[in-house]
């Protein structure tokens, strides 16, 4: 099996285990939910842009990109479950 970079797969967190009002960081994407009490209050989503441009010129790049989503997709799927 080939060594990646300790990076790899990693630009997005977990998006089935994380914490309410905490930044929930991946390399280079990072969400935050916020909650006043019993309800969600708001979203937000960021990129790092420093971290997007060190990611597109790695030679892992695209086959890392699609781990990255592929992952993210079943996460959504069993989300939604």
């Amino acid at each position: 099996m080939a060594q990646h970079k300790h990076c790899y797969g990693t630009m997005f967190h977990d998006s089935l285990h994380f914490e309410t009002n905490e930044n929930m960081a991946g390399k280079v994407f990072s969400f935050e939910v916020e909650n006043a009490g019993l309800t969600r209050s708001d979203r937000h989503v960021k990129a790092s842009i420093p971290e997007w441009v060190e990611c597109r010129s790695c030679e892992e790049f695209d086959h890392c990109y699609k781990l990255c989503v592929a992952k993210l997709m079943l996460e959504t799927a069993i989300a939604r479950r």
